[in-house]
């Protein structure tokens, strides 16, 4: 997607993008974020009939008597497209387009005209051409979802409630305060096909892959994690696909890079929505191509450490570590990690005594025991053993004297 300004984005997470803390820069892609409080809708949840035409109820019908110069004109009833059916995202058509079936399509590339308000009509941005892949999250749900319904050539106007705009956080660029309703004028002028994946340039393939990553990084940075998920898939999906080209084992390093990225990325983002599993297999994806990735195995460290698989985690980490004895985040991690583990085999040792009932004591008792039935033995050893030699004296005295 591209606009005609920029957007500086302060990722404080630690993306791929340079090291494991680092502030990421992008350009702005054209347009707002969504809120946090978001949802993803397919395509079968949009209506694509408008609903049917209510009673205007407007006046009396006019007698057959008066004349076509008494008539007053009927105006037509502006009607409003629900698209959602919950009030929070309506179009209404300004000028209509060239008929339903000009409508663009799903993972096309689209340009429009794009004009943004306030709700009470203070502007925000002057008319500009934006474009995107319809579908790809590239801009905020309520153009995504609007366009889809918009025919070519239609100018319409949208309104949209926070939730499919900029949320809670608002934006800096344009100027939109916190839970702030927007009204959008749109003109949809072109929509194309995207390109062949199988035929595009491998330095294309690998530019694409990176957009699509650096708007998975804008989602990021606005705590959008489902939406940063979608976007790093399709970033995976470009650098997956087949490719009927030659390329250079340069070019194929270079997706390869890109890949690794979205990997570690997507990982991030799965951690933050708590899907430790999905989590853990975008950091073996990750490390299957670079073992020695340092990213890579701090998630997955991570990642085990959330799972409560601390001695995993903590061989995990101390590979990284050896890798980047100098990393102060894989240190503090894992001196964390280390303790957390001490103190569960701590309360593990101390729930197996409770269990066996104090064995210490026991075991005391019965050395005790033991030590006593052992000394009394020995003395009825050694009583038997003099009795016995006395015996045997007498029985030589006798036998001596009878001789």
């Amino acid at each position: 997607m591209t606009t005609e300004n920029t957007e500086t984005f302060g990722v404080t997470e630690d993306l791929d993008d340079g090291t494991i803390e680092t502030t990421k820069k992008s350009e702005r892609t054209s347009l707002l974020e969504s809120g946090e409080d978001f949802e993803m809708l397919d395509e079968e949840d949009i209506d694509d009939d408008p609903p049917p035409l209510e009673d205007a109820g407007g006046g009396k019908k006019e007698s057959e008597s008066h004349t076509e110069e008494e008539r007053v004109p009927t105006q037509p009833l502006e009607e409003w497209l629900d698209i959602l059916g919950n009030g929070m995202l309506k179009k209404k058509v300004l000028e209509a387009g060239q008929g339903r079936d000009s409508r663009p399509e799903k993972g096309q590339n689209v340009i429009i005209s794009l004009q943004t308000s306030l709700a009470d009509g203070s502007l925000l941005e002057e008319p500009h051409s934006v474009s995107f892949t319809l579908g790809d999250g590239d801009v905020i749900q309520a153009l995504d979802l609007a366009v889809m319904l918009m025919e070519m050539g239609e100018k319409a106007v949208i309104t949209v409630d926070a939730k499919y705009a900029y949320g809670s956080r608002g934006s800096v660029d344009p100027a939109v305060p916190p839970e702030a309703e927007l009204l959008l004028h749109a003109e949809l002028r072109e929509a194309s096909d995207g390109p062949d994946l199988e035929l595009l340039a491998p330095a294309d393939k690998a530019a694409l892959a990176s957009l699509k990553r650096e708007r998975g990084n804008a989602h990021f940075q606005r705590a959008d994690y489902a939406f940063a998920v979608n976007s790093y898939s399709i970033a995976l999906a470009i650098t997956e696909s087949s490719s009927k080209v030659d390329i250079t084992e340069e070019e194929e390093k270079e997706l390869l890079d890109v890949k690794v990225k979205c990997l570690n990325n997507m990982a991030a983002s799965q951690l933050k929505l708590d899907h430790y599993d999905a989590a853990l297999k975008s950091c073996v994806a990750a490390l299957a191509h670079q073992p020695d990735n340092i990213k890579a195995l701090f998630r997955m460290g991570k990642v085990l450490a959330l799972k409560g698989e601390y001695a995993e985690a903590i061989s995990i980490l101390r590979k990284a570590l050896k890798l980047e004895p100098s990393n102060k985040t894989i240190h503090a991690e894992l001196s964390k990690l280390v303790k957390k583990n001490s103190d569960q085999r701590g309360a593990e040792q101390a729930m197996y005594k409770k269990m066996l009932g104090n064995p210490g004591s026991a075991g005391n008792v019965s050395q005790k025991r033991h030590a006593t039935a052992s000394w009394g033995l020995s003395w009825k050893w050694l009583f038997g053993a003099t009795a016995v030699a006395i015996g045997g004296v007498a029985l030589s005295v006798v036998i001596a004297a009878r001789n």
